[in-house]
């Protein structure tokens, strides 16, 4: 043995994923931006102390929209999100309740995000950003949150 061989790299060695939930060899499944954006603000909107979900505007047209017969909560209000093959991208605009700790909302507000997209649709989740736009006072223009709280 006048050579040192150098030693083989175990068998176990990571390798480029190609199959997964989402891609297999038997086809590829897409997921709609809409579909990840409900699931987000569904969850968003589970999480004790969020008031409502979406900017001023947003909660304005979302509130005028409830008012009209037969029409249906934009459970994605307040929700962006981009969306790829195998992970998404999710932004929040939140109003939190008065008193909470905004750090510990945000906190919860991005385990259960991700939580209940990784679950329900097979993406990861890269991340998780949150606005807050307000602080809701009770008794605060009598206004209610646009969607009933899912508990």
């Amino acid at each position: 043995m006048t050579e040192k061989q150098a030693p083989k790299a175990p068998s176990t060695a990571v390798e480029t994923r190609t199959t997964g939930t989402l891609v297999s060899e038997n086809g590829r499944t897409s997921i709609a931006d809409t579909v990840v954006s409900k699931i987000a603000g569904i969850a968003a909107r589970e999480i004790n102390g969020v008031h409502d979900l979406g900017g001023g505007a947003a909660r304005v047209v979302g509130s005028l929209r409830e008012r009209i017969p037969g029409s249906r909560t934009n459970l994605s209000q307040g929700v962006a999100v981009e969306v790829g093959e195998r992970q998404a991208a999710i932004d929040l605009d939140i109003v939190a309740e008065y008193g909470v700790s905004i750090a510990d909302l945000a906190a919860a507000i991005r385990r259960n995000v991700i939580a209940s997209v990784e679950r329900m649709s097979g993406l990861e989740v890269t991340e998780v950003n949150i606005t807050v736009h307000d602080i809701y006072l009770e008794g605060d223009a009598d206004e209610e949150p646009s969607a009933p709280r899912v508990e």
